[in-house]
């Protein structure tokens, strides 16, 4: 069979051509390879300069390369953190015409180690906690996209430098799975199977002596499991809440953003006796919400400022008679969001004299606005409503505001589609 390379880019075969594929991977010379750590694995791991990149190398056979290919790409596709996939190369013989096995070909992630190989060093407590914390996010992320890992541990996570925290990464899918949901058994068998290789490395650099003394494995792996357990209830619980204390959806908004998860939308249904609503988040990946809030609205914002309106979009179309989700009676959500633009989203912009808004665009003034309604609401324990904060932004907020010298005629600087 003939040497064949599937890859992902058009372009990156040519660079790949390069690489010594009639050699088993374990005896490549060192002038193409590139020292950086690695996890243990059980099968033969390299990594290689391709032109400009360093890609990891791993020998494993057709299929099981071709479906792991495959499982890397729609991870990505998913918005998972994932190593990118790269190629494939099948039909791979050695100068004595011997097969040898395929290679799966994955970009090396800048900036990224291995888990296990972090835990060989001395660590600070609170690194600790962001390291756990990090892969605990990534089980939660791929759990409810319906990916199964089935073997999550220190050499097949790694992590990187993110904004002060830490993201974990997903390396090795050979094991995995998607399916559209994982049952409770699922989960649980994933998460106990993560416990015991987490915990089972940590014991073998214990005995090696590379393991901080600090370090328990026993309890860490224990501590894994907690994590993603409380993690997940925050994610997927469902809340009920009074409807005048609409600020204790936004604080449960502002908990799923600080723990790394953006809401998609709310699944929000009124009582019937109109008294309380009952709150589910749905959440996505990274960018989102500028997407959805330019489709329905028109409004070009940044992503902050588009997460905080779609979910003040979502709150208050929860509060329309004819807001019905499902029903093909009821209000399309393009027609409920154009009456949000033209009812709420406006009236607040222009409610803040020109003078007073600065260089702020009309994206800003309302999540701004929305931020005080929230302070304001908190403090008073109930939703004080639009008017009211509106009054006391443009009083005690924007008069001390470092951008309140605004040339006068400004434009509120909304652009919002047919």
């Amino acid at each position: 069979m003939a040497l064949q390379i599937s890859a992902t880019n058009p372009e990156q075969p040519a660079l790949l051509l390069d690489l010594p594929w009639t050699v088993p991977l374990d005896e490549w010379p060192e002038e193409c390879l590139v020292a950086l750590p690695r996890g243990i694995s059980r099968h033969v791991v390299r990594f290689a300069s391709a032109g400009p990149e360093v890609v990891a190398v791993k020998e494993v056979n057709d299929r099981v390369a071709v479906r792991e290919f495959g499982l890397l790409r729609d991870l990505h596709r998913l918005g998972i953190p994932a190593v990118d996939p790269v190629a494939v190369v099948t039909g791979r013989t050695g100068p004595d015409g011997e097969a040898l096995e395929s290679a799966l070909i994955t970009r090396h992630l800048k900036g990224s180690l291995p888990y296990r190989s972090m835990f060989e060093s001395t660590m600070r407590p609170s690194t600790v906690k962001r390291l756990m914390d990090a892969l605990a996010v990534l089980l939660v992320r791929l759990h409810l996209a319906g990916f199964a890992w089935g073997d999550c541990s220190l050499s097949n996570a790694l992590f990187r430098r993110d904004a002060g925290a830490y993201a974990a990464y997903l390396v090795d899918a050979e094991t995995g799975e998607i399916q559209r949901n994982l049952s409770q058994g699922q989960r649980d068998y994933d998460i106990e199977l993560a416990r015991m290789n987490i915990s089972g490395e940590l014991m073998d650099l214990e005995a090696s002596g590379a393991l901080h003394p600090s370090i328990d494995p026993v309890p860490f792996g224990a501590a894994i499991v907690r994590r993603y357990e409380d993690l997940w209830h925050e994610v997927t619980r469902e809340s009920v809440y009074p409807v005048d204390k609409r600020h204790l959806i936004d604080r449960r908004i502002r908990r799923l953003n600080d723990l790394g998860f953006d809401v998609a939308e709310m699944q929000i249904e009124s009582s019937p006796e109109g008294d309380t609503v009952t709150f589910l988040p749905k959440v996505v990946d990274a960018g989102h919400h500028q997407r959805q809030l330019l489709r329905l609205t028109g409004l070009d914002a940044e992503e902050n400022q588009a997460r905080r309106l779609l979910n003040d979009l979502e709150s208050w179309m929860a509060g329309e008679d004819d807001y019905a989700p499902g029903d093909p009676l009821g209000a399309r959500p393009e027609v409920l969001a154009h009456r949000w633009v033209r009812d709420v989203f406006r009236p607040t912009v222009r409610a803040v004299p020109l003078a007073l808004r600065g260089e702020m665009d009309a994206a800003q003034i309302y999540h701004e606005v929305l931020e005080h309604r929230w302070y304001l609401s908190e403090r008073a324990g109930h939703d004080v409503g639009l008017d009211t904060t509106i009054a006391d932004y443009i009083a005690d907020v924007l008069p001390h505001s470092a951008t309140a010298m605004a040339p006068a005629g400004a434009s509120d600087g909304t652009t919002v589609s047919p």
